[in-house]
């Protein structure tokens, strides 16, 4: 056997109201809104919107507001498994934005519409369980801690972001200092032999070649080096 076809529920709501202008203003006015058909049929003024079809290209989800000079009238749909309320409260929203478009041309019964829109709202309401309350208000308190931790998180990203660029800077900076550094800490061989014959000097004769390479942080090898160059050109002498 063939699947059987889902057919949805449909529900009818109307109100009184009053034709100000002509349907023909009244539809120019609705005209400009995307995705509805408008057409004026006799003495009606039909806007439609189809939200989704089924497998046959029927309209599956859809509502149809029909306005007439003295009321409008509301025909949706209502898909098997989901919330009636939710739905009903979907299509009002709807029909009180098409209202405010063409409130120059067409007025209903604000109060008996207000009315109408509270009393759905508090059906909906009365029909959250206390759970749903909960996890609801917690949702609502987890939305406003992610939109304030991204918030900070954008703030850090850029932060982060001008830290690499003055680490950056920093490193450039150093290197530069220390390559100078290191410029200066090259001497000369004659600029090494006149440093050692000034430490003999001031240091009685003598000379600790450790504590002299770690004074001038050079390499005690080449003081060793300097100092045989010395003693050959006669610079210094040994001490037996």
């Amino acid at each position: 056997m063939p699947d059987e076809e889902i057919v949805p529920k449909v529900e009818e709501i109307s109100f009184s109201g009053k034709l100000l202008g002509t349907l023909e203003q009244t539809r120019q006015k609705l005209s400009e809104i995307p995705f509805f058909s408008v057409k004026i049929n006799g003495d009606e003024l039909e806007l439609a919107k189809v939200e989704s079809r089924n497998i046959k290209k029927k309209p599956f989800l859809f509502y149809l507001i029909t306005i007439k000079a003295d009321s409008v009238k509301v025909v949706y749909s209502i898909a098997p498994d989901t919330s009636e309320k939710l739905r009903r409260l979907y299509v009002i929203k709807n029909l009180a934005s098409v209202l405010s478009i063409i409130y120059e041309t067409y007025q209903i019964d604000n109060v008996k519409f207000m009315q109408y829109i509270d009393s759905s709202i508090d059906e909906m309401l009365g029909s959250l369980s206390q759970s749903y309350s909960t996890l609801f208000n917690k949702y609502d308190s987890l939305l406003s801690e992610y939109r304030e931790m991204r918030r900070l998180n954008l703030e850090l990203s850029a932060a982060n972001r001008n830290l690499t660029i003055q680490t950056t800077q920093f490193d450039t900076e150093n290197k530069q200092l220390s390559t100078q550094l290191k410029a200066l800490q090259t001497y000369s061989d004659e600029a090494l032999m006149a440093m050692v014959q000034d430490w003999i000097e001031t240091h009685n004769n003598s000379i600790d070649i450790v504590e002299f390479a770690g004074n001038y942080k050079i390499a005690a090898p080449r003081i060793e080096q300097i100092l045989d160059r010395m003693v050959s050109l006669g610079y210094v002498e040994l001490k037996s």
